[in-house]
């Protein structure tokens, strides 16, 4: 295999990079990731120097660059993650999310489309997509691969088109693709804007913990390694032109896991005081806020023999615990990126802890 990761240097991609690495079929692993806000190359620093990887600085918008990326290096597999990934981002800028995610995807694909015309098979193309282009749940039911999409955010909008041009080009074109979409993620290395990070953030700050609503929107919790084991199988034996949904069968509502987060903290960082669930706060639910999401993975389980062995209790604490001993990266990553926590409002014990 000569590996294609678009996005590798943010959460997932650069988790997913580091388990293809110690793949004996991967000869050559190109990163390509333009670097905006949430991918970094501080995420990559264990395997900067591996013999078998090449990091490329492309925009997936540059059609040119991509088309000759994919010639260079004579890519024969390609992953794809790069993606604008934030509800609230998307709900106040769209347009990087129409342009990244629709209109770049397009071009990965032509790309593929003129570099593989003519080649013998063996060619494969993984689009990673999300639980989030279903839509909403009620309190009854999975989402499998056969749900209709029904996206509610300019985010999820984009990445169902992105889908489904991905699904188009394998049925016009014979291009040999495949699809996943995956559950809620969290582990090392992810932005500090999402929610989990945010929870551990805020605690550590000693600010309080804004949740939407009424807290009981649910979620689906998959660890990042557990998924990139996923996308790994499936790239190596799934079968071409379908869909695989990744989950882990988590299900919890944000308020019961900002409880888990704060007595996590509490015991992790007793330096702190304790009582951070007297942090939280309930702020008004943003627009179009997906009651529930929650994952049917018996086809990739059946098929490819996956499950998850992640624990959510123990990755949870694995990852508050990853994020204490690593807040030099959440201020390397966060910087310019993120309003920082005003210095004279944060617990004076809790400024020694984040440095």
């Amino acid at each position: 295999m000569r590996l294609l990761v678009t996005g590798g240097a943010g959460f997932i991609g650069s988790n997913l990079i580091e388990l293809l690495l110690d793949q004996p079929e991967v000869e050559q692993l190109v990163n390509l990731d333009c670097l905006t806000y949430a991918g970094h190359l501080a995420n990559l620093r264990a395997v900067e120097h591996h013999p078998h990887y090449r990091f490329l600085q492309i925009d997936l918008r540059d059609r040119d660059a991509v088309h000759q990326a994919l010639i260079d290096f004579s890519i024969t597999h390609v992953l794809h993650l790069a993606a604008e990934s934030h509800v609230d981002r998307s709900i106040a800028a769209p347009a990087d999310f129409i342009t990244t995610n629709i209109v770049g995807t397009f071009h990965l694909l032509e790309a593929c489309r003129g570099a593989w015309a003519n080649m013998p098979d063996g060619r494969r193309f993984l689009h990673v997509s999300t639980d989030e282009v279903y839509g909403s749940l009620g309190g009854e039911g999975r989402f499998t691969e056969s749900t209709p999409y029904a996206p509610n955010s300019p985010y999820s909008a984009s990445k169902a088109s992105s889908d489904m041009l991905v699904r188009a080009y394998h049925q016009t074109y014979g291009l040999p693709t495949i699809i996943t979409n995956c559950s809620n993620n969290y582990g090392p290395r992810q932005f500090p804007e999402k929610l989990i990070p945010v929870l551990i953030q805020r605690s550590l700050a000693r600010q309080p913990l804004p949740i939407f609503g009424d807290g009981l929107h649910v979620r689906d919790w998959l660890h990042v390694r557990d998924h990139c084991d996923a996308l790994w199988q499936v790239l190596h034996r799934g079968r071409l032109g379908e869909t695989y949904n990744i989950g882990a069968e988590n299900e919890w509502a944000n308020l019961r896991l900002a409880e888990w987060v704060c007595d996590l903290v509490d015991e992790l960082a007793p330096q702190l005081g304790g009582n951070s669930r007297e942090l939280i706060s309930h702020v008004e639910d943003r627009p179009g806020n997906d009651r529930r999401y929650a994952i049917d993975a018996t086809k990739v389980r059946t098929e490819l023999g996956w499950k998850p062995v992640k624990d959510f209790r123990s990755g949870l604490r694995e990852t508050i615990a990853w994020y204490i001993d690593h807040q030099d990266w959440v201020r390397e990553v966060s910087r310019g990126h993120l309003q920082p926590i005003p210095v004279d409002a944060v617990h004076p014990v809790a400024l020694s802890l984040l440095g």
